[in-house]
């Protein structure tokens, strides 16, 4: 009798080792899905980031150098026209008030980062462009997130209205992580724009950013300007011709080889560059593109601050 009730002790020992041992299994299961359900979530937004960066890419290749000819528009359906005219042979400005202001949410880069950027721009782009260049103000480099309103779909809005975009921007600021940032490649489109396109290697993602924007700002336009994956930035934009040989420029083949060679340099020097975005901005417009044109503008900056609560 003895004998049987310790083997049956014995038995019930095993079983409930064995329990055991069968719980920790699906709890690491479980970690290990979970792990790799995040890692495929950053694996994709970086995926659709380059699919993005490979279209925007082919754009001078699919349609040619179309800034030549003073033709295309910007990405905000603005004309070259509408924003830029030579005055004694410079690029400048066409400053036109907003009305109602446009009201942008932007990471901003620092100067730590955008100065070093620019100077390697510009020894490789003046010898070709002179003055037929608009390079973008190195303190006011800047990736658009998200637009309260813009001038395709104005949301006019009170004074109390605007304070309380700009605390629920606030609030949004605190509970984002810094992102550490590396510079994918440098683009030129067809319309003249040379961008800059990044990675994300850590901290939040624009995604993230632009689904939480999304949710403090619900009067928002309903479609907003860019892909909810992209972070881009403007170095610059050319509007004139090169300072080229009349050979190099005689057809579409041969100028579409010579800007792929230039935006090859430039990658050269500054594809692999690191960053980190700790800002975000809460902008009021008052000039169309004034972020890009230098134009009248009140930012509202916040902290980037990781915060848990």
């Amino acid at each position: 009798m003895n004998r049987s009730k310790t083997v049956a002790f014995i038995w019930l020992l095993y079983a409930l080792f064995f329990y055991s041992l069968f719980r920790m299994a699906l709890r690491n299961s479980d970690s290990s899905r979970n792990y790799s359900s995040a890692s495929d979530a950053v694996i994709s937004n970086k995926d659709r980031r380059s699919a993005l960066y490979d279209q925007m890419g082919r754009d001078l290749k699919d349609h040619g150098p179309v800034f030549l000819n003073r033709g295309g528009r910007t990405s905000q359906s603005l004309s070259l026209s509408d924003i830029f005219t030579i005055r004694d042979g410079s690029v400048a400005p066409v400053l036109k008030a907003a009305n109602p202001p446009v009201r942008a949410n932007v990471l901003y880069l620092s100067t730590q980062y955008s100065l070093p950027i620019s100077k390697a721009l510009k020894p490789i782009l003046d010898p070709y462009f002179d003055k037929a260049i608009w390079f973008q103000n190195s303190s006011l480099y800047h990736f658009s997130m998200f637009h309260a309103s813009h001038h395709i779909s104005p949301v006019p809005a009170t004074q109390d209205e605007i304070e309380t975009e700009a605390a629920a921007v606030r609030t949004i600021a605190q509970r984002l992580c810094p992102l550490k940032i590396v510079l994918d490649r440098v683009v030129l489109t067809s319309t003249g724009v040379l961008l800059g396109c990044w990675q994300v290697t850590s901290g939040s993602d624009p995604i993230t950013i632009r689904a939480k924007l999304r949710t403090a700002l619900p009067r928002a336009p309903e479609k907003q300007l860019y892909d909810a994956a992209i972070l881009h930035t403007s170095f610059a934009r050319l509007l004139g011709h090169p300072k080229a040989s009349s050979k190099v420029l005689s057809n579409t083949s041969y100028q579409i080889h010579f800007f792929q060679e230039l935006v090859h340099r430039l990658n050269n020097e500054l594809q692999g560059f690191e960053a980190v975005v700790s800002e975000l901005w809460y902008v009021e417009e008052f000039d169309v593109l004034a972020l890009a044109l230098n134009g009248r503008m009140k930012a509202r900056r916040f902290q980037l601050g990781c915060s848990r609560s």
